[in-house]
């Protein structure tokens, strides 16, 4: 991504629309087009808006995209209708497009419609995390996934478990048929989105944390087993046409962190053959210096070199076990931990995975509990209580007392903060964020992100 703001260019002497188009990465069409030009002659001193983006929609049920610039050439990829795609170049009656899985390929202008963007309105990705039904109260991200595949660049299927008997492979994680994950990916890459597994080492039945830091500590303890697991990822991305994988390691042994940064090393180099992608959801630091227990073992340079995107884990900034009240991730966090990110690797890998949910905080026992928008607006309804917007933090808040007169503080997301984060992202450059999880956010998220926000796929 270039700046967070819109590119303004004061024509030189001996400049062209031709030269000024390499030098931005845009076409010369583009730049006639948002400039309202009509010829291609420029005059020195001459002020020029530059595209930062381009994109075209699909407007048919169905468009093919070609491997070349013409119908005679095979096609490689069918989008549905309202899929959008980069525009990275043209020729004569044809666009030239980047899909899901970063190849190229092309299609006829009369199938789609342009848009230009210039900065005014923030661009970035949008990863999806997507999980199955957890109870009533927590729904299948199914839903919302389909309904907004136009503000959401990427998914991650929080589907497969690293297997606690035998870590070198991997396990389906809940109740589901191959054909349901073959399904969403194929929903995915028709709205040209870059569809992932989420293989994780979390919530094994018994264990707790030592569980998953002792199913982690035997993956990487050696090349062997960390070059099975590899294998076995490849398989995962084949079997249900995946585009890459999203790595989800959290709970590691300290003296196991040299170890498991060479399985990213190994693994991105393994993936990177094949074609396919690597994405890493890190836990969050802000600091060289041992910060907690949790993050320490993730070296953000050597696993910021490995992977193709680097997913930092901003929740739960409160929220934990024995928190106080506050925001699950506020703005002023969110800062520290992506500059701090920042120094440690190209700002353009780098995505704020963000929470859409919230917690109650009871004052009086000192117990959390997990809510979504949807449960924390019906206890705010219940207890007709007014939702306060803290400019600080930049985050929804109310406070109420219970039945048994214990205080309650609850902060949570809403459309308004998830937009600050979203201009947040645009402000320090780095790739954009990430959603944790799909269907339980404001439904009115979704409105602003297509209004106000550009969402790059």
């Amino acid at each position: 991504m270039r700046s967070s703001s819109s590119i303004i260019y004061t024509v030189q002497t001996g400049d062209t629309l031709y030269n000024i188009a390499r030098r931005f990465n845009t076409t010369i069409e583009d730049i006639m087009k948002l400039n309202g030009l009509t010829s291609t002659e420029l005059i020195p001193g001459q002020r020029l808006k530059i595209p930062l983006y381009t994109e075209v929609i699909v407007n048919v049920d169905v468009a093919n995209i070609r491997k070349g610039p013409g119908t005679y050439y095979p096609i490689i990829a069918q989008m549905n209708r309202n899929a959008r795609l980069p525009e990275v170049g043209a020729w004569k009656d044809w666009k030239k497009v980047k899909l899901f899985d970063n190849n190229k390929g092309w299609i006829r202008k009369d199938l789609v419609k342009v848009y230009i963007h210039d900065g005014e309105r923030p661009i970035i990705g949008n990863l999806g995390f997507y999980t199955l039904e957890e109870g009533p109260t927590l729904p299948s991200s199914y839903d919302s996934f389909v309904k907004n595949t136009f503000a959401i660049s990427e998914t991650g299927l929080f589907l497969f478990q690293i297997n606690k008997n035998n870590p070198t492979e991997i396990v389906k994680f809940g109740d589901f048929t191959d054909e349901y994950v073959k399904d969403i990916v194929s929903i995915a890459h028709r709205q040209n989105i870059k569809a992932l597994p989420v293989v994780h080492n979390l919530l094994y039945k018994d264990g707790g944390t030592k569980t998953s830091k002792d199913v982690v500590k035997t993956l990487v303890s050696n090349k062997q087993n960390r070059q099975a697991f590899i294998q076995n990822v490849i398989k995962l991305i084949e079997k249900y046409d995946f585009d890459g994988v999203n790595i989800d390691i959290e709970d590691v042994y300290l003296e196991d962190s040299k170890n498991l940064s060479a399985l990213y090393t190994e693994l991105g180099e393994a993936l990177r053959k094949k074609g396919y992608y690597l994405s890493g959801s890190i836990p969050a630091r802000v600091s060289d210096e041992p910060f907690n227990p949790f993050s320490d073992p993730f070296d953000y340079e050597i696993i910021g070199k490995a992977v193709d995107e680097f997913v930092v884990m901003l929740y739960n900034e409160h929220g934990w076990p024995g928190s106080g009240p506050g925001p699950v991730v506020s703005i002023g966090w969110m800062d520290r931990v992506l500059n701090y990110a920042k120094s440690k690797m190209m700002a353009e890998k780098i995505v704020g995975a963000v929470s859409v949910f919230g917690f109650d905080f009871n004052l009086t026992t000192g117990k959390n509990t997990y809510v979504t928008y949807d449960m924390a607006m019906k206890l705010a309804d219940k207890y007709n209580k007014e939702i306060i917007f803290d400019e600080k933090t930049q985050t929804p808040t109310f406070a109420y007392v219970d039945e048994q007169g214990n205080q309650h503080e609850v902060w949570f997301e809403n459309k308004d903060s998830i937009y600050e984060k979203a201009k947040k992202v645009w402000e320090l450059g780095v790739k954009g964020l990430a959603l944790w999880r799909l269907g339980m956010e404001d439904p009115n998220m979704w409105p602003m992100l297509k209004e106000d926000v550009v969402i790059k796929k």
